[in-house]
């Protein structure tokens, strides 16, 4: 099974055949824990404009008890570096809420045997453009969740593919739980 780094090496073509040949991830493997995240796929300049390493978390929302998470914005001070959240009057900058959903009943662009992260679900504002958001979630090795593969496309009526991959790592338990921007 490939490690991150070499994920990290990896062409989309390969990153794509790695996501399809994944592996079930245990919904209550993920209660209460952060990842790290690193961006694949998206080229320099976008991972400029963007971000190239970032937190998703994941909480068992006790209220609902669906399996809930955000994305945590990092300082962008290259992947060697400890992970640093951008603040805002002391409280880390959270965008990108989802739930974590079983992927049948969900359009997909393939089969997939991991996870669903679905953006649409997580109480976003309204016309917020990440709401078309889905992330296939698998993990690289069989009954492991401690490296992650992912990857987004978007469903408008019907699916577009992106070329972002993404890989998390375990990094620990929740730090800190966020509320929605609105219920979901």
């Amino acid at each position: 099974m490939p490690t991150a780094a070499e994920l990290h090496a990896m062409t989309r073509k390969e990153l794509m055949q790695v996501l399809r040949a994944g592996h079930p991830v245990d919904p209550a493997a993920l209660d209460d824990t952060e990842y790290r995240g690193t961006s694949l796929g998206l080229g320099r300049l976008l991972e400029r404009l963007t971000w190239k390493k970032f937190r998703k978390t994941f909480h068992r929302d006790p209220r609902t008890g669906h399996l809930r998470g955000w994305n945590v914005r990092l300082v962008q001070d290259g992947l060697d570096a400890p992970d640093t959240p951008r603040t805002r009057r002391d409280v880390p900058v959270t965008f990108g809420h989802y739930r974590v959903v079983p992927p049948e009943g969900h359009r997909l662009p393939f089969p997939t045997p991991g996870l669903l992260i679905h953006y649409g679900l997580g109480g976003n504002a309204r016309l917020d453009p990440l709401n078309r958001g889905r992330d296939p979630l698998v993990a690289v090795t069989p009954g492991d969740p401690t490296l992650l593969l992912g990857w987004t496309y978007l469903d408008w009526g019907f699916t577009v593919g992106t070329p972002s991959f993404f890989t998390l790592e375990h990094a620990g338990p929740l730090t800190r739980v966020v509320a929605p921007p609105r219920p979901a």
